[in-house]
């Protein structure tokens, strides 16, 4: 009898194991109870879904320890969120070894320490192999375990904002401890003092410790060799002119003034001052006789078989596009990447076809079937911009879908779920296909998020779908580009950058496999109107595949305060040999 009401009173874990599901999430209301009469933790039945990548537990004050048996129950783990509940002081039993996570996300907790044994996982071997993404912000931590380097050797972001740290242990920034470390958040600590072995960071480009208790900034921090977006506002820092600078200043003039020792130089690293001036004004020359070099570059880039992207600055750009965010998106999916991409040639054969698999491959890949991420892509033409980037409850957002008439987002996620019950009936699947699949990424949110244009239309509703408005049709040439993350900002660029380098790579094989392709009847309507001079129309280039140029999209907070800009001197740095970025 036991076991019979544990089993009625989790139906969602029959369900995962009848159909077989690679994901789940848990949430809402009647989980407090269910979670309460289980000790604080997960039940065990859950550890028994060895098919799992992807599960959530979130908004739960009841969850006080996820309970053993994770580690060994879930091997093929990938994406780990359990956010928002009451897990704390520590993590009893550890949770690793989890040989194939990638994203952990414990924000929004109750933990203040995470010792061996209590933590994250053992050290030896390391538990988290595979991990990429850590986020432990909003938590009540005084210190990090000194194995962290050790037990997720390969982590690429780290999120340690909103917690009680006064120092980083000293291991975290030995030589070779987290080479591919690119991301560090400690924002809202009680930090006192930044260690100048954080250069050995070779991979970090993202640092944000603002707020904190700081009072000097190391000179070394401008050895970081990738380091490009830094901020360390709201500390009170004894060098009064780097205060200044660090208030208004952007991050190179910030680095180039501990480069050489702060107050006029002379200092330590002032020596080698002049031959790192001299090195960039000769890449800043080169740079300028690429722009300015006309057709002698298109040439060498044709004789060399090499894909071209020309980067188009802010500063550049007559008219460029922003996104604002607003703040309740913060719980529901915080990050977003946009970009725009002129150039492309959708218009012979089946290059839209080819296009659109390329997104689906994305998705799958990469984005870890959209649990890691989603990406968007749309007719610039018919962006109105600016843009906002929003959450609204579901049954206030309202959205053409893609195919469909216009609906609420509830209506339309109950059509969904709808469509895929009858498709498993009639097909005979466990398994279901398109929007579907996506459905459960939404559950126990009370609010949804929506990129909102000028005009008051929802053109993005991730994770689910984009706006019939702004479909990209065979005629598009110019497109926005957005990426959304619940996990972290650092995916977003990752994926940004796979999108446009394939891009690149889908124009240059459209160029040299000429296809045969005739538009339909509405897209030659469209085209009418939207085409007026054929040169303009990019299969028109007869001499070679035209460079794809790629316009910076600045993402601002409601005050207009820089969040992130794509692309930046970070971004497309890891371009494949085969590619030149023009910036």
């Amino acid at each position: 009898m036991a076991a019979a009401a544990v089993s009625e009173s989790w139906p969602e874990l029959e369900l995962a194991e009848r159909e077989r599901r690679r994901e789940l999430l848990l949430t809402g209301p009647g989980l407090e109870e269910r979670v309460r009469a289980a000790g604080g933790q997960l039940p065990p039945r859950l550890f028994t879904l060895p098919l799992l990548h992807y599960l959530e537990v979130s908004g739960c004050g009841s969850l006080r320890a996820p309970g053993p048996g994770l580690a060994q129950g879930l091997p093929q783990l990938h994406s780990l969120v359990l956010r928002r509940n009451a897990l704390g002081p520590g993590l009893s039993p550890e949770l690793g070894p989890l040989p194939a996570l990638r994203v952990l996300d414990l924000s929004g907790n109750a933990l203040e320490a995470l010792p061996p044994g209590h933590g994250l996982g053992p050290a030896e071997p390391p538990g988290l192999p595979q991990l990429q993404s850590l986020n432990l912000s909003g938590n009540r931590l005084r210190e990090l375990p000194a194995d962290l380097a050790r037990c997720a050797p390969r982590l690429q972001s780290l999120n340690l904002t909103g917690n009680c740290l006064d120092s980083f242990p000293a291991e975290l920034f030995r030589p070779g401890a987290l080479p591919l470390l690119s991301e560090l958040a400690a924002a809202d600590n009680c930090l006192r003092e930044l260690s100048p072995d954080i250069a050995h960071l070779a991979s970090l480009k993202t640092l944000d410790l603002s707020n904190n208790q700081l009072s000097e900034i190391p000179a070394e921090l401008a050895d970081c060799p990738k380091l490009k977006e830094i901020n360390f506002r709201g500390n009170k820092l004894r060098d009064k002119r780097l205060e200044k600078m660090v208030s208004g200043c952007q991050t190179r003039s910030i680095l180039e003034y501990l480069r050489v020792g702060g107050r006029g130089g002379g200092k330590g690293k002032g020596r080698t001052e002049g031959s790192e001036k001299e090195e960039s004004r000769r890449k800043r020359r080169e740079r300028k006789q690429r722009r300015e070099g006309g057709d002698g570059e298109d040439q060498d880039v044709g004789d060399a078989g090499r894909l071209l992207l020309r980067v188009l600055h802010v500063s550049e750009n007559p008219t460029p596009l922003t996104v604002r965010v607003s703040p309740e998106v913060r719980d529901v999916r915080p990050y977003i990447v946009g970009a725009v991409v002129r150039g492309m040639d959708l218009q012979p054969g089946n290059a839209l076809k080819r296009f659109l698999t390329m997104q689906t491959k994305l998705h799958e890949d990469l984005c870890e079937k959209r649990t890691a991420a989603t990406v968007a892509t749309h007719e610039l033409r018919a962006v109105r911009g600016p843009l906002l980037y929003c959450a609204r409850p579901p049954q206030d957002l309202k959205i053409v879908p893609l195919g469909r008439k216009e609906a609420k987002a509830k209506d339309l996620v109950r059509q969904l779920q709808l469509e895929a019950e009858e498709q498993r009936k009639q097909k005979k699947r466990q398994t279901v296909s398109g929007l579907h699949r996506y459905l459960h990424l939404l559950d126990g949110n009370e609010n949804y998020p929506c990129l909102v244009d000028a005009d008051g239309d929802v053109i993005s509703f991730p994770p689910i779908t984009n706006s019939e408005k702004t479909k990209v049709k065979k005629t598009t040439s110019d497109l926005f580009l957005e990426v959304t993350s619940a996990g972290s900002l650092q995916i977003c660029r990752d994926v940004m950058d796979a999108l446009v380098l394939k891009m690149a790579e889908m124009n240059k094989y459209t160029f040299e496999n000429k296809e045969e392709g005739s538009l339909s009847d509405t897209e030659a309507d469209v085209a009418a109107g939207q085409l007026s001079d054929p040169s303009m129309s990019p299969s028109a280039a007869k001499d070679g595949p035209s460079p794809l140029v790629v316009e910076q999209v600045r993402v601002l907070d409601l005050e207009g305060s820089l969040k992130v800009v794509y692309p930046s001197k970070a971004d497309l740095a890891t371009a494949p040999p085969h590619v030149t970025v023009v910036r």
